[in-house]
């Protein structure tokens, strides 16, 4: 499987230069890419609690529709963020739109410190498998929690996705997040991150990577705008489980309610609700 990743700058609160952007990017696929990467919530960039209900997408929106149209002439699998406008409840959420349609709709289950009062948390992990590979969503600070991966592992996930938004002076945090949450389900990730300022004075680092099964960097972007393609060589999954299996020595398992839906999607439904020890 070949995956591109965009590593460029978003345009916050900026829906239409975003979309413009997003469409050019995916006009210049190469032929035999099966997968477009943009950063966290690329589409409408962060949105604060004053803007959030003027500028978040619908998922139904004109915005995302013009990306699945462009899907599906293209015959390319886009991974892009938006600020989620549900009915005036609003999420940070990633969609994976496959020339078939949206295939995967996944909330931001782990908010950083500024979302809080912006949008809410997601309640649930979800897989489907796509062209051979079943993989999942993550978004940004939830690969810094060992559990969100391993709930995508419960579901069957061979490769996560994950986009990003990281800035400074966090710069070195994902590097080893998403390197450990790969080796230690020993599966492929894949990290898209933005660059430039953001609106509220962030510096965004780049630093966009993909990382094997071993949890060795196949590549890792500078801190300008660039794009990176990378084939996954997906027979290094059951090399790396040849020896030792976490998945089988692991002892404690992922909590929650796990659904198969008719359409191949997996869903694992954890609430929203926090258990901690007394």
């Amino acid at each position: 499987m070949k995956i591109e990743v965009v590593q460029t700058k978003t345009r916050d609160g900026d829906t239409a230069h975003n979309l413009k952007g997003i469409l050019k990017a995916m006009a210049r696929c190469e032929s035999d890419t099966d997968i477009l990467m943009f950063p966290e919530s690329h589409l409408t960039g962060f949105l604060t609690a004053d803007d959030v209900d003027s500028l978040s997408e619908a998922i139904d929106g004109d915005a995302v529709q013009a990306v699945v149209v462009e899907a599906r002439q293209r015959n390319v699998a886009v991974v892009l963020g938006l600020y989620e406008n549900a009915n005036g409840t609003f999420y940070n959420t990633t969609l994976f739109i496959a020339p078939e349609g949206i295939l995967l709709t996944y909330r931001k289950t782990h908010l950083w410190v500024p979302e809080h009062g912006i949008v809410v948390p997601g309640d649930r992990f979800a897989t489907v498998e796509w062209r051979g590979v079943r993989l999942g969503l993550l978004i940004c600070y939830d690969s810094e929690f060992p559990e969100t991966a391993r709930g995508l592992k419960a579901l069957g996930a061979q490769l996560m996705l994950i986009t990003d938004g990281l800035a400074e002076p966090e710069d070195h945090v994902h590097r080893v997040s998403v390197m450990a949450r790969a080796m230690e389900n020993q599966v492929f990730a894949v990290a898209a991150n933005r660059v430039g300022d953001g609106q509220d004075g962030s510096v965004f680092v780049g630093a966009s990577l993909a990382v094997d099964p071993y949890g060795r960097t196949l590549f890792e972007a500078g801190r300008g705008e660039s794009r990176h393609g990378v084939t996954l060589d997906l027979s290094l999954i059951d090399k790396a489980r040849a020896s030792h299996d976490y998945g089988v020595n692991q002892r404690m398992v992922m909590l929650g309610e796990q659904i198969e839906h008719a359409n191949g999607v997996r869903e694992l439904i954890i609430g929203n609700t926090v258990n901690r020890w007394p």
